[in-house]
């Protein structure tokens, strides 16, 4: 088993560097916030993840992983250091990339043996050689350093189960000493790996992502048009999946995609096509039907309602998707805004995001409208005027028509998810707008029309 230091204890390195502990090796995580460390310490996790927490408690009692801010101790007799620091997207589009520099810096400046530096980050294609290139220009020990591409394909709320239990595993090097040193690491996995290049590992990363980021636009842009021409996108799925080269992933129609990958991922392969003098029409193409898409429900509900002053609006879920506390480039910070500028006093459920929403937008007024966080979905409901569903928590998908029904004070619901079926709205007597389908509103209407022409 092998010494393994991680920098960084977000998604990427703390799920990372428990896993690593899991299979057997000996793990530090590396992060400069000393509270939090504390806090991984004391077995807590600073991330919601499943499964994660209860690992971290294992691995530490069994002494197999540490946290510590102390990166000179924890990078100079290690075998292998995993970088699995935050690029956050810039307003242009492209990676920032300093805290990776900032790390490759402290490892040049710490280590004492020899050492595969392995980037597992998301980085740009080309970003492995200038950080093997930082590292040697700053390089203070006469020792045998080279930096590997590990780019992760975990999905944050099984982010643990993707790991360990990954599809395959892709690694890049640039040698036979860091590709053989690399697949021993992985030894215990017993997965597939892909062994290419450095930038090959690189691209597979944006080129994977950006793939099903395109397959939710697809579905999503299908989705409007099945609407305007009365199809409903749930049968065309269906139809599609059986074909083998579609596949039956990816094929939810909804109010976009967000969280940490596909957002910012999409935006910075466009960014490196854009500097390399060529244009990805795809790529472009999914980040600007995404856009429109979160925001979709908003103004469906605009046409119908006018305003939403003094209006109560329960919002179920606030996350960009359920078993994460992670509110990245989620629907619910679209749509909120919008709300509360027209008045509308929210009633917002999340099971684990409210705490993160509330930072950015604290509990009261906010614009014209006011925000209050409850504990049960009921509360939410109770009285409303109009609900709209943003996430599908398996406690929102808990509720019955006829709660609706029972419940909020005008039954009209707006479902971001596509979680219930038209005819059981219908027969519960809800007002029903979802994405892709016909609204069982309209159909209401139809039937009271045929049912006033009969009569006279």
């Amino acid at each position: 088993m092998y010494k393994i230091a991680v920098a960084g204890t977000g998604y990427v390195g703390l799920v990372a560097g428990v896993c690593f502990a899991e299979v057997g090796h000996q793990v530090t995580c590396v992060d400069i916030d000393e509270a939090k460390v504390n806090l991984m310490k004391s077995g807590v996790s600073p991330i919601y993840e499943t499964s994660l927490e209860e690992l971290m408690q294992k691995n530490y009692a069994a002494g197999r992983i540490d946290y510590t801010t102390d990166f000179k101790s924890a990078y100079k007799d290690a075998d292998a250091i995993f970088i699995g620091v935050g690029t956050p997207e810039q307003p242009d589009g492209s990676a920032n990339l300093s805290y990776i520099a900032t790390v490759a810096r402290q490892i040049a400046e710490s280590v004492e043996k020899d050492c595969l530096v392995v980037v597992k980050s998301t980085v740009p294609v080309g970003t492995n050689d200038k950080v093997e290139q930082f590292i040697q220009d700053f390089l203070v020990n006469g020792v045998r350093v080279e930096v590997a591409s590990n780019p992760e394909f975990l999905a944050q709320g099984s982010a643990v189960q993707d790991t360990l239990h990954a599809e395959r595993i892709v690694i890049g090097t640039e040698s036979k000493w860091a590709e053989d040193l690399l697949m021993k690491i992985y030894e215990p996995f017993h997965l597939p790996i892909v062994s290419v290049n450095r930038r090959s590992a690189e691209m597979i990363k944006y080129a994977s992502n950006d793939f099903l980021a395109l397959k939710i636009s697809y579905m999503n842009d299908i989705a409007n048009l099945c609407e305007l021409v009365g199809a409903d996108i749930q049968d065309v799925a269906k139809g599609m999946s059986y074909d083998e080269r579609i596949g039956s992933k990816f094929l939810n129609a909804g109010i976009g995609y967000g969280g940490s990958c596909f957002p910012k991922d999409t935006k910075a392969l466009e960014y490196i096509a854009r500097q390399n003098g060529y244009e990805l029409k795809t790529i472009k193409a999914a980040i600007d039907v995404n856009k429109e898409q979160k925001t979709m429900l908003y103004k469906k509900a605009s046409k119908s309602l006018i305003t939403f002053n003094l209006l109560k609006v329960a919002v179920l879920g606030l996350t960009f998707k359920p078993g994460t506390d992670d509110l990245r480039e989620a629907a619910s910070l679209e749509n909120i805004p919008l709300l509360l500028e027209q008045g509308a006093n929210i009633f917002a459920y999340d099971p684990v995001g409210a705490e993160n929403f509330s930072k950015v937008h604290p509990e009261g007024k906010g614009g014209r409208g006011s925000i209050t966080y409850v504990s049960n979905i009921e509360h939410a409901l109770q009285d409303a005027n109009v609900c709209f569903i943003f996430t599908e928590w398996g406690e929102v998908k808990a509720v019955t028509p006829e709660n609706y029904k029972d419940l909020m004070r005008t039954p009209l619901v707006y479902d971001g998810r596509n979680l219930y079926r038209l005819e059981d709205m219908q027969n519960a007597g809800v007002e029903y707008h979802s994405i892709g389908r016909k609204s069982t509103v309209k159909e209401a209407k139809k039937e009271s029309k045929n049912l006033e022409l009969q009569n006279s």
